[in-house]
């Protein structure tokens, strides 16, 4: 292949949506960002995926754009040690190979999420110190959008893997929010008092505690401060976090079909919805969760980013560019001596 590391592969056969939906995003990005998004490699079916470009407008200035044929692709239902073994030339496992080898610089893929975490952790393997990646994403909120991590890596986690967890999230939130403040981390658990939670939750909180210089620790918050600006990282196991994820989601999705229809339901409503306008627009604009469609699988040797499966274009533009900006973001070094700095206190 031509690339020389400087190029972002995208596995474009996992999404819901297919092939178009992906093909329909990195068209969208090389509109949205063409400063931002460089050269790309497309891996997936060749024939199917030369004939959705063909049928997308690309834009004429976009970067070099290459084709990683793959016979394989990975089904969203599919177990990820089965999927490792047995589809070896599957985009994916390409896409990671690719990243390995140095051809790309980053990954963006729409799959199965368990098969990219499995797939990721045992081919780049973790980053030293760290002992499993964690997915991290960006919540948009009034006022303060803050970092939930993990969203689903791992369902099961260790105290060690919350305070590493606390420690990925804070520096994500430097790189994706806002690089000038210290951010608030708060440990997500069923009450404030001291006890409430597992006992990994407990363990956690004594251990964030007292490495309290290194980690700007707010201490344990409930669900509902979530939205209230208390914190600006939000540590939490990943079935914990999958769940909240989806769930805010689907609520933003179900607020706003309950809004649209109540406003149809007269001539006056159709009237103040048309004078409000602007506000409503204004709050799609800043909370809506397409802005941050990618979420990036912190703490591997190399940047990876996962996109829901059921994205939309849009969500994929954005992805695209996150993967992008992250894969020129030196913040291996960083983190790794953080997490250095964090084992011997603890």
């Amino acid at each position: 292949m031509k690339s020389t590391g400087q190029a972002v592969a995208v596995d474009v056969m996992g999404g819901d949506g297919g092939i178009s939906s992906v093909i329909k995003g990195i068209a969208r990005a090389l509109k949205l960002f063409p400063d931002e998004i460089g050269d790309l490699v497309l891996v997936g079916d060749e024939g199917e995926i030369s004939k959705h470009v063909n049928g997308i407008k690309f834009r004429s200035n976009a970067r070099n754009i290459e084709i990683c044929h793959a016979s394989q692709s990975i089904d969203m239902t599919e177990k990820p040690m089965s999927a490792l073994r047995n589809k070896k030339d599957s985009s994916m496992l390409k896409a990671i190979g690719l990243l390995k080898d140095g051809i790309v610089s980053g990954l963006l893929s729409c799959g199965n999420t368990g098969c990219l975490v499995a797939g990721g952790t045992l081919r780049l393997r973790t980053m030293p110190g760290i002992d499993r990646p964690a997915l991290a994403s960006v919540i948009p909120a009034p006022g303060n959008h803050f970092v939930l991590i993990d969203v689903g890596a791992n369902p099961s986690t260790s105290t060690i893997n919350f305070v590493h967890n606390a420690a990925m999230g804070s520096l994500y939130y430097q790189t994706a929010v806002d690089s000038s403040k210290k951010p608030r981390v708060g440990l997500l658990t069923i009450g404030t008092e001291e006890g409430k939670g597992g006992e990994a939750i407990g363990e956690a909180h004594e251990m964030l505690k007292k490495i309290n210089g290194e980690i700007n620790y707010f201490g344990l918050i409930e669900g509902f401060q979530l939205f209230n600006d208390a914190v600006d990282v939000v540590v939490c196991d990943g079935f914990v976090g999958n769940i909240l994820l989806k769930t805010i989601e689907s609520l933003a999705g179900t607020i706003n079909n309950y809004v649209k229809a109540e406003m149809k339901k007269n001539p006056l409503r159709m009237l103040g919805a048309i004078l409000a306008n602007g506000a409503f627009r204004a709050m799609k604009r800043d909370l809506t969760a397409d802005r941050y469609g990618g979420a990036p699988l912190l703490g591997l040797n190399g940047t990876v980013v996962k996109s829901h499966g059921s994205s939309s274009p849009e969500a994929v533009a954005h992805a695209l560019r996150l993967t992008f900006g992250l894969s020129k973001i030196a913040n291996e070094r960083i983190l790794g001596s953080a997490i250095e700095r964090i084992n011997a206190l603890i």
